[in-house]
């Protein structure tokens, strides 16, 4: 963290005496000391607003919630916190529940907290009633659908939480044209909001033969995913979800119901796409843009290693060699890591390929390292390709082992899978996490020499990994073009090859709980080593920018890392639909105040 980063925290905590409730509706609470430890919940304060009568406008719906873990916290410890740490590994326990949220927390920046009341929207009339009650009220609002966020958007102390889970039908259209407008119908799907990617997959890809671009990860809510960009492993081929989004239904700061797209209200709908969750209204119902279904997907796992440095930096570039010249393009996308122990691990997706077509394009390299065997070993399992539809096919899946996992609640429907290199993230505790896109230049080979040692240098502080679906350089220039003036994504993305992560985390814990406290000396000493990393690739390559949906908490030029030149437009939007900023995140759009 810069001295510049940590003047502008303190400046943040210590400037006049702020009220708890100032500093809520802020966004989440930063400390740059100790893990901040949940306030004890008063179940009476005279200066409550009057709960009771939005109880009775939402029959039913409305409740405070429970959460397991303040008995935790009162030192109860035993059984059933060890428990609930065990089931905090199931993503779907963690969503099916408002008072938690799929990552624990992050470790000087912000832990899970439960609101004071919930929502169960069954309804946009039900949000609409609960937003104008907050507005009026000025009680802080917090949405949550998958509650993915890794900022800690998607929970707030002392909060009405809108909570969309229940909202989760699934439509699909032979010929949608938007409302009001003349365009050509399209087939494409309509979806609630708190529905889930695997939902969603498992109707429209495995169930109609329709593709749909959606994320990768199957327990993430739609309505997120889309208000971040939303990019999935075929991204390079069909952009990005908020690309894809022709319609939407939310509600904004004046309890209004608008049904927006590109000439209804198309300020607020270009803000939807892309400018960040829970920041200019609450969701209700998108509607998606359908393509042909690929009729094949497959996938190409492989571990190499690398028996000293030297060979390890030839393996980075005869990777990065390898994917400039047969990989960046429509049919390949996501994730080449690079770990300090001169392993390189890929994990890459293709679309529209044979098996035979797969083995050909991969040969090449292969053989490169086959021809050197005192310097590398390969683990190379085989190279997958299945019908298109099947790859969300919760029973074909379930067939190969070691690729997903069953919600394993007591009764849950057997088809709630999820990947099981998924497993590790739920519950997780962030010790730092921070993003770059790489831009395409760099693969060219006057360049390519200085992103290899960028790299490799970084490498030796923390594993690295360049997700490629996540840069649109070699995609198609429609969806190039589509992604750079339709959605507010940083610009820099359809030039980018790729984006670069490199985070840390540790498993399910909670600061307070016995036995399952962070371990907050290693959370820092991991956080210095991801800063590290990331400053040594930047001394090589010229990384910009930041993806909204997987970035730094304590990133100090978000709005330009975020969205680039479209953050003027985003602003203006936000004092057009939200001129008091009734909805705020950490890091969010603000209208100038």
């Amino acid at each position: 963290m810069t001295k510049a980063n940590l003047a502008q925290m303190t400046k943040r905590r210590t400037s006049t005496a702020i009220k708890r409730r100032d500093l809520l509706l802020a966004g989440a609470s930063l400390t740059t000391g100790l893990l901040p430890l949940p306030p004890a919940r008063s179940e009476t304060d005279p200066n409550e607003p009057p709960w009771a009568a939005l109880a009775g406008e939402l029959e039913g719906r409305f409740f405070r919630p429970e959460w397991p873990l303040e008995r935790c916290l009162a030192g109860a410890g035993g059984e059933n916190c060890a428990s609930f740490f065990a089931s905090a590994r199931n993503p779907y326990f963690l969503g099916d529940n408002p008072a938690f949220t799929q990552t624990m927390g992050w470790a000087d920046a912000w832990v899970s907290q439960p609101s004071d009341r919930v929502l169960e929207a069954v309804s946009a009339a039900d949000i609409a009633a609960a937003v104008r009650f907050a507005r009026d009220h000025k009680v802080r609002l917090v949405v949550k659908g998958g509650g993915h966020s890794y900022t800690g958007g998607s929970n707030a102390p002392n909060s009405l939480l809108i909570w969309t889970r229940r909202m989760n039908a699934i439509e699909l259209h032979d010929a949608f044209t938007p409302a009001g407008s003349d365009a050509e119908p399209v087939p494409s799907v309509s979806v609630g909001a708190g529905a889930m990617w695997g939902e969603i997959y498992r109707h429209v890809c495995a169930g109609a033969g329709r593709y749909v671009q959606g994320g990768g990860c199957l327990t993430v809510g739609v309505a997120g995913l889309i208000q971040s960009g939303g990019f999935g492993s075929l991204s390079k081929a069909f952009g990005t979800a908020a690309a894809s989004l022709l319609e939407a239904e939310v509600v904004t700061a004046e309890g209004a119901i608008r049904v927006v797209n590109a000439v209804q209200d198309p300020d607020l709908f270009f803000a939807l796409k892309g400018g960040g969750g829970g920041t200019f209204g609450v969701v209700t119902r998108v509607t998606l843009r359908t393509h042909d279904m690929p009729p094949t997907i497959g996938a190409v796992f492989a571990d190499i290693s690398a028996s000293s440095d030297e060979a390890y930096r030839a393996l980075i570039g005869q990777m990065l060699q390898f994917y400039a010249e047969d990989l960046q393009n429509p049919t390949w996308g996501e994730q080449i890591g690079f770990r300090p122990d001169n392993a390189l691990r890929i994990s890459m997706l293709c679309q529209g390929l044979s098996h035979e077509q797969a083995e050909k394009a991969w040969a090449p390299f292969f053989a490169w390292l086959r021809e050197r065997p005192d310097d590398y070993s390969l683990s190379e399992p085989p190279i997958i390709v299945v019908n298109g539809r099947q790859f969300w096919d919760p029973d074909f899946l379930k067939t190969l082992p070691g690729i997903v996992l069953t919600d394993n609640h007591a009764g849950a429907d057997q088809d709630r899978i999820y990947w099981a290199g998924n497993r590790e993230e739920s519950g997780q505790f962030l010790h730092a996490f921070s993003s770059a896109w790489i831009p395409g230049v760099s693969l060219a080979p006057a360049s390519r020499e200085a992103l290899v040692a960028g790299l490799f240098e970084a490498s030796r502080h923390w594993s690295i990994t360049l997700h490629t679906n996540k840069g649109l350089a070699g995609a198609p220039d429609d969806v190039r073009v589509h992604v750079r003036a339709e959605t507010a994504t940083n610009p820099v993305v359809t030039d980018s090859f790729a984006l670069v992560i490199c985070g840390a985390e540790g498993p399910s814990a909670y600061p307070g709980v016995r036995d399952f406290e962070p371990d907050v000396g290693l959370a820092r000493r991991q956080a210095e080593r991801v800063r590290s990393a990331m400053a040594a690739l930047k001394a090589r390559v010229p990384a910009k920018g930041s993806y909204v949906a997987e970035a730094d908490y304590f990133e100090a030029e978000w709005e330009d890392a975020f969205w680039g030149e479209h953050y003027a437009r985003l602003q203006k939007a936000k004092a057009t639909y939200d001129p008091d900023n009734l909805f705020r995140v950490h890091h969010g759009v603000l209208a100038t105040i």
